[in-house]
């Protein structure tokens, strides 16, 4: 007997690939958002990572600027110390200074020859005074250079002035003190005694 297929079987074709096709688009679309879904979770905890990286880096570099804050006072609060040590140990090494040149004055100083004012300015000293003669003044510039405390002597100026009715000679002169102590004659080394 045969058979005779009456239905459409050009539509039922038709409809399974339909289908078939939308089937097929669906899981397309489905893989695809699941591909996409993939991607940004992916791409979202990296970003996440990296700004949690960065929220670090930012924290730790505010951290390293207070301490460089802290270093810049510290080493500011270094330098004033520096700076008063300077001062401190420049005092102690010349508070001796004063002593020396009031010393070697009083020992250099010839008769007839007074002093107004003395003026010192680191090792510059300044002097004025009155004399008798200006072979005076002189005597006391030889005097200053042959000090073991002062040296160099400028006579700056000198004029005539008339003090307490007496005629003198008034006179500017600088020189310098010397920052070292006068070296003392050698004393030759004694025998040593024999035993006996």
């Amino acid at each position: 007997m045969i058979r005779i297929n009456l239905l459409p079987h050009r539509a039922e074709k038709r409809r399974s690939r339909q289908l078939q096709f939308f089937i097929l688009a669906g899981i397309s679309i489905s893989l695809a958002l699941i591909v996409v879904g993939l991607v940004h979770v992916a791409f979202s905890s990296q970003i996440d990572y990296q700004g949690r990286r960065n929220q670090f880096l930012t924290d730790e570099i505010a951290i390293l600027d207070k301490q460089i804050a802290e270093i810049k006072v510290l080493k500011a609060e270094i330098a004033i110390l520096l700076e008063r040590k300077t001062v401190v140990e420049n005092l102690q090494s010349t508070r001796s200074d004063a002593v020396h040149l009031l010393d070697q004055m009083l020992r250099i100083l010839p008769d007839g020859t007074y002093l107004k004012s003395i003026k010192q300015t680191g090792n510059k000293i300044s002097l004025i005074g009155y004399t008798q003669s200006n072979a005076r003044v002189s005597t006391l510039m030889r005097s200053i250079e042959s000090s073991p405390w002062l040296d160099s002597p400028t006579l700056v100026q000198i004029q005539a002035t008339t003090t307490a009715g007496a005629r003198l000679g008034e006179f500017g002169l600088n020189f310098n003190l010397t920052q070292q102590a006068p070296t003392a004659p050698a004393t030759p080394a004694k025998p040593a005694a024999p035993k006996g």
